[in-house]
């Protein structure tokens, strides 16, 4: 469907964005202003998306090996590379598997999200469930970075809003509008952006001193950021909702039809895993820190778009799709199958089979033989 690509690579772009312009962040007020506004809806609107095409059915040995070679591979290789990137850098050869680098905590995440919500949506209110879990997290600090914890428990509600969105069907209502009317829901979501993007210069250090950036994150308890007040978590609450609002808003700009860019919209993994190494340099020689003059900010802008696009492209992705998507078969055990697919279970795997009973008296229904039917009531095939 164009709308749920063109979505796709539009929030991966702000992510590449968001993390290119993060140096300019402690000099430049517009950079701050410029970040806040993406953060303010491009991680939800990722995550979103993620929980809209899940699945919620009961897990079977396919979503379980699906989860392993779209995820957990992917997230091994690359936290290897960039524990070797930074020994070779000069840093220490220390393997840690429980703190994701940079990016990686999504994959994390990811994975426990997809495992989690088949047992979630069991339960009769689960995005409200989804929101209790997120604001009661930031109440304790042992949950952390380790295993990415604090971000899935943060973020989990976006996912399961995504879903839920699935459930309501508004996409297909939303597709089936004329375009007349759509326009009015369109005038209505520009009107809603301009006004966050307004607001956010003009209360700029309100938001410094609120330290509203660091919430946006959703990595930390509210007491690592500097609040202990019972109520910290209305400021998590109301970020949740209002990120849930402009997830709307964005999907209702986002084109119907198929766009230059609808292609990339399957490459976001490649965009997602493969732009850090290519903004490392950025982040970590301080080649933008200080004062910048103006330009800079619309040129790292364009450049982010730029590596958007570039990394879409087939050939970067046919290059890096060991990496990005392993085909790692020959580490599965094959399942063994009848002729129907019906699964074979080793042996042992069944109780005994009780003994047959003893044969019913002569003219005695058997008691495993069907009921007869009524008078009234056809036979099979009849």
């Amino acid at each position: 469907m164009p709308l749920w690509d063109n979505a796709r690579w539009i929030a991966i772009t702000l992510v590449v964005i968001g993390h290119g312009i993060l140096p300019l962040i402690a000099e430049d007020d517009v950079a701050y202003s410029v970040y806040l506004f993406i953060y303010s809806f491009h991680v939800a609107v990722f995550v979103m998306v993620s929980g809209y095409f899940s699945k919620s059915g009961p897990p079977n040995a396919r979503a379980l090996r699906q989860i392993l070679t779209d995820i957990v591979f992917p997230f091994f290789i690359f936290e290897t590379i960039w524990t070797v990137l930074r020994w070779a850098l000069g840093g220490a050869f220390e393997p840690d598997y429980t703190t994701a680098s940079w990016t990686l905590w999504f994959l994390i995440a990811l994975a426990v999200w997809r495992i989690v919500l088949p047992y979630l949506v069991m339960l009769r209110y689960p995005l409200l469930i989804a929101i209790a879990i997120s604001i009661g997290a930031g109440y304790t600090e042992s949950i952390d970075a380790t295993l990415a914890l604090s971000r899935t428990f943060g973020m989990l509600p976006f996912f399961v809003f995504g879903w839920k969105l699935r459930q309501w069907q508004l996409t297909g209502r939303w597709l089936d509008l004329p375009s007349r009317v759509a326009w009015r829901w369109r005038a209505g979501a520009i009107a809603l952006f301009a006004a966050v993007l307004a607001v956010m210069p003009m209360a700029i250090e309100t938001w410094r001193d609120l330290r509203l950036r660091r919430f946006m994150l959703y990595d930390e308890s509210y007491q690592a950021i500097g609040y202990d007040e019972p109520w910290s978590g209305a400021i998590r609450l109301a970020l949740l909702l209002f990120a849930m609002v402009l997830t709307v808003a964005f999907l209702v700009l986002m084109p119907r039809r198929a766009t230059w860019f609808t292609p990339f919209g399957t490459a976001t993994m490649y965009i997602y895993l493969l732009h850090t190494f290519v903004l490392f340099p950025f982040r970590e020689t301080g080649i933008l820190a200080g004062d910048q003059p103006f330009w800079v900010l619309p040129a790292m802008i364009l450049f982010c778009i730029g590596i958007s696009v570039v990394l879409s492209l087939k050939p970067v992705r046919r290059v890096f799709r060991p990496l990005v998507e392993p085909r790692v078969r020959w580490l599965f055990r094959p399942e063994p199958s009848t002729a129907t697919g019906t699964l074979v279970l080793p042996p042992g795997a069944m109780p005994p089979r009780p003994e047959p009973p003893a044969d019913p008296a002569p003219g005695s229904p058997h008691p495993s033989a069907d009921p007869p039917l009524p008078p009234d009531e056809p036979r099979p095939g009849a």
